[in-house]
């Protein structure tokens, strides 16, 4: 199975580095995809096939300075993924990194934990 590296692209396009070896995985920058759909699926793809061919352990960190409504939605369907993973038996943790005085992040990171009902290790970025 190929990693998964998308190269961030004016703030448009978030640094993606998923490892196969590992699944240690992150997603990074600023997130508003003019394809969201697109952008994500390929994601999602990456993780249904690991989920199916290594079945290891996944930690997912994200560091996102700014993402859109729709970026929001295709990060929901990653925890989901991640959710249904976990509940079959497998090992994931998902730690997401915020700006500590943008409380709009902060929040949207809880309503996402709850509504996935995945744990989420919240870390502010202390500047």
């Amino acid at each position: 199975m190929e990693n998964l590296y998308i190269k961030s692209y004016h703030g448009i396009i978030p640094k993606v580095l998923f490892d196969a070896k590992t699944g240690n995985c992150e997603i990074s920058g600023e997130s508003s995809p003019a394809d969201v759909l697109v952008f994500f699926q390929n994601l999602n793809n990456w993780f249904d096939e690991y989920i199916e061919r290594v079945k290891g352990p996944i930690s997912l960190t994200l560091n996102l300075s700014y993402f859109n409504t729709s970026s929001s939605r295709g990060i929901f369907k990653i925890l989901t993924i991640l959710k249904k993973y976990q509940v079959a038996g497998g090992e994931v943790k998902v730690t997401w990194h915020y700006d500590e005085d943008d409380q709009d992040m902060y929040e949207e990171i809880i309503d996402q934990s709850d509504v996935a009902e995945l744990s989420i290790l919240i870390v502010p970025n202390l500047i």
